[in-house]
């Protein structure tokens, strides 16, 4: 193999840039010569800094790397790095631009993440579709390392050790407890549970297990705040931790229920049990959390809903199917939990 230095470019978002890490992780362990410039945002970097050989390198899409100059001047910064192939595992007009600046060098190496927008779109119409799973995103990924001359197989993916579990005084933790964690926020309406009903979850699970909330945003935060006031054993770790702790305090969950969103995707990561709950998005469109079985999600009622999913990203919700994630009922969540939590 000539390539040495392999450029792999994913802006965003969380969710989609937490799925490379097990990709990352198989093509080291199976070609450890190999040098990784992760291309990611600077909030994200945290993400990767259990992996050998690989450096993170953040854009600043708001400053020096805004618009058509910025992208060059990114462009020459890379270039810079001496890479021998590029993974582009995003495939967006800002990476596309990037890869038309490298075109010209021809001995370095391309490889471009394939979308299926057609298939997804048949998946996502309203009538004549089967729900035939598409090759999971994480599956496509790996295909891009393939093309570049590099097959993994992801069934021989390996979990580090987990990282060191943050200083938790501030949460007063109970550590006689298993922990639970619970992300009952999304991107997107068409992809979040319920709060009325996810608070049932919380409460019942806290009478016995230790429950941790995570979210992002100042609205979101204060909800969570409500649920940490008005129950014992429920924290609220948002407002305690930044990322780079919060995924150490995720790898030690016993589980973590979350949407169609990031921290599942976290969460899988490290080897927890994740049960995810979907609404206008589902499973067969390829975003279901790493290493986790079809038996771990819930989805709406398509009996009651029959057009679902609606939308790939959950941000196109069919006019009355607002309420279509209120057929998953809190004892079907709650039940799963506890046979996930009784094996484990």
């Amino acid at each position: 193999m000539s390539a040495k230095n392999i450029l792999v470019l994913r802006f965003s978002a969380l969710g989609d840039v937490a799925m490379c890490l097990p990709v990352l992780r198989c093509l080291i362990q199976t070609y450890p010569e190999l040098h990784i410039t992760m291309v990611t945002r600077k909030r994200f970097a945290s993400i990767f800094e259990e992996l050998p050989n690989t450096t993170v390198l953040s854009p600043d899409f708001n400053d020096a790397h805004k618009g058509i100059g910025g992208l060059y001047l990114l462009y020459k910064t890379l270039l810079a790095a001496k890479p021998n192939a590029i993974a582009d595992l995003h495939n967006v007009l800002r990476t596309k631009i990037l890869r038309s600046y490298f075109a010209p060098k021809f001995w370095i190496r391309k490889a471009v993440l394939v979308k299926s927008r057609k298939a997804k779109k048949q998946l996502t119409r309203a009538r004549q579709k089967t729900l035939v799973p598409l090759v999971p995103q994480i599956h496509r990924y790996a295909q891009v390392f393939e093309r570049l001359g590099f097959p993994i197989s992801l069934d021989s993916h390996e979990f580090p050790p987990k990282p060191l579990c943050p200083n938790t005084e501030a949460l007063k933790l109970d550590q006689s407890k298993k922990w639970v964690g619970i992300a009952p926020f999304a991107a997107h309406k068409g992809k979040q549970y319920p709060l009325d009903l996810m608070q049932k979850v919380v409460a019942f699970l806290q009478q016995d297990y230790q429950v941790i909330l995570f979210g992002f945003g100042r609205k979101e935060r204060a909800q969570l705040d409500v649920w940490a006031k008005a129950y014992k054993n429920v924290v609220n770790a948002t407002s305690v931790y930044a990322l780079d702790a919060e995924l150490r305090l995720i790898a030690q969950l016993d589980l973590m229920i979350s949407m169609d969103s990031a921290n599942g995707h976290l969460a899988a990561n490290y080897g927890v049990p994740v049960i995810s709950l979907w609404g206008a998005t589902h499973p067969c469109l390829g975003f279901t959390p790493f290493g986790q079985t079809e038996t771990s999600t819930l989805t709406a009622d398509r009996q009651l809903f029959p057009f679902l999913p609606t939308s790939v990203y959950g941000n196109k919700i069919r006019r009355g199917y607002e309420d279509a994630m209120r057929t998953i009922e809190p004892k079907a969540a709650i039940e799963l939990a506890l046979g996930i939590l009784d094996k484990n």
